[in-house]
């Protein structure tokens, strides 16, 4: 049985592992947290064509007990305009809308299933270095251990150190102009905003907000600013975040500033990146997946889902492929041209988040936007991103295999 070294235990690496395991693969997983962060990476999109994808490991249903049902991304100005409203899915087709759900949440159901399925995993293991022998790959790690497999799979994130041991020139994170930050709050009284997910252009900063039935809002801030310098973050307290969010959003419609009069739980910022142009995603033994080789900005709403992608389109070409060389070099050709189409798409909403200081600017954008948005339920034209089917189960000989939409 052949055995795979999976490296990450975000949403790519056990998602991968699992279907692996389908495929007749020995799989372990390792990850470098000594333990799950159950409030890591606050909540995300998942959308449909990732939904699609947690359907075929059995997944979709107990993902959906904690979610947030979001068809809908309806659009605000800084006085609380309307704007207009933009599909969260296929358009004219809601009942396949995306979600949202905390990231931990998507953690669990997919880290449970794979362990449920006899994957190991191996906590507080960062990798160090890899090493490559005719016959197989050996992952040393901080601690000193070691791991041997047929292959190595870096599902390590943005920073990935697979990526750099696969292609040392390799592109690297791409700054957006802009720093996130949010928060998951319990506020009486905020009405519920079913089956949608609000984002408001604000005059000094951009705003997203839902409000789940019991009164809990998720939200999340996109700060204008130029990149912060390594580790000035860190040194930014909780107080200090809630202090300048006040007031950059004191101005903004209802509940804005509710949401975060009513936040106390502790806040961090992070400076948002993206990746495109990675040129290598394999190298002998070594292939990666997920951010660690392309990253779009939480902007498309299609990280998570890219990863679980990468994972069901990687598994299947080892599957199916006469060799390791040939299925490495077929998952790049199939997933490179989406994954970039994808980066380009966030890239044009991150312009649009980032907050000019000419009042003329803001006056045109919001004249503008409803013009554009006029439509944008009936809007056919982003179906792309949301109607990418990869099927797990071999097509039916003499059957025309359907092949999945890149668009873009």
């Amino acid at each position: 049985m052949p055995r795979a070294l999976v490296i990450g235990a975000g949403i790519a690496g056990p998602a991968t592992a699992l279907f692996l395991t389908r495929a007749g693969w020995d799989v372990e997983v390792f990850e470098a947290a000594d333990s799950p962060d159950p409030y890591g990476g606050l909540f995300l999109n998942v959308a449909t064509n990732g939904l699609a994808v947690l359907a075929q490991l059995g997944l979709r249903e107990r993902l959906l007990t904690d979610a947030h049902r979001a068809s809908r991304m309806v659009m605000l100005s800084g006085t609380g305009r309307t704007l207009g409203e933009v599909p969260n899915g296929p358009a004219r087709d809601p009942e396949r809308g995306s979600v949202i759900v905390r990231r931990a949440w998507l953690h669990q159901v997919i880290r449970e299933a794979a362990t449920a399925a006899g994957i190991p995993f191996r906590s507080g293991a960062r990798l160090a270095s890899i090493e490559e022998t005719p016959t197989s790959v050996h992952a040393r790690f901080a601690d000193g251990s070691t791991a041997e497999g047929d292959i190595l799979i870096g599902a390590d994130g943005i920073h990935s150190l697979t990526r750099r041991w696969i292609d040392p020139s390799a592109p690297v994170p791409r700054y957006s102009g802009l720093v996130g930050t949010g928060g998951i709050a319990r506020i009486d009284g905020l009405q519920a905003t079913p089956d949608a997910q609000h984002f408001v252009f604000g005059a000094r900063s951009f705003f997203g907000y839902l409000v789940r039935h019991d009164g809990t809002a998720y939200w999340f801030a996109n700060l204008t600013m130029p990149e912060p310098p390594r580790g000035w973050l860190t040194g930014v307290s909780s107080a200090e975040w809630l202090i300048e969010l006040r007031d950059l959003h004191s101005d903004d419609p209802s509940p804005v500033p509710q949401i975060l009069a009513g936040t106390d739980e502790e806040l961090t910022g992070y400076p948002i990146y993206d990746l495109a142009g990675v040129r290598s995603w394999s190298r002998g033994r070594v292939v990666a997946v997920g951010d660690a080789v392309h990253a779009t900005s939480p902007s498309s709403g299609q990280g998570a889902s890219l990863a679980l992608e990468d994972a069901i389109t990687l598994a299947r070409c080892l599957r199916d492929r006469p060799d390791r060389a040939t299925a490495f070099a077929d998952y790049q050709a199939v997933r490179a041209p989406r994954a970039e189409a994808v980066v380009r798409y966030a890239r044009r909403i991150d312009a649009q988040k980032r907050v000019t200081k000419s009042r003329l600017g803001i006056a045109i954008r919001d004249w503008m936007m409803p013009r554009f948005l006029k439509n944008a339920a009936d809007d056919t034209r982003n179906d792309w991103l949301y109607n990418h089917e990869i099927p797990w189960e071999r097509p039916v000989e003499g059957a025309a295999a359907k092949q999945p939409q890149t668009g873009g």
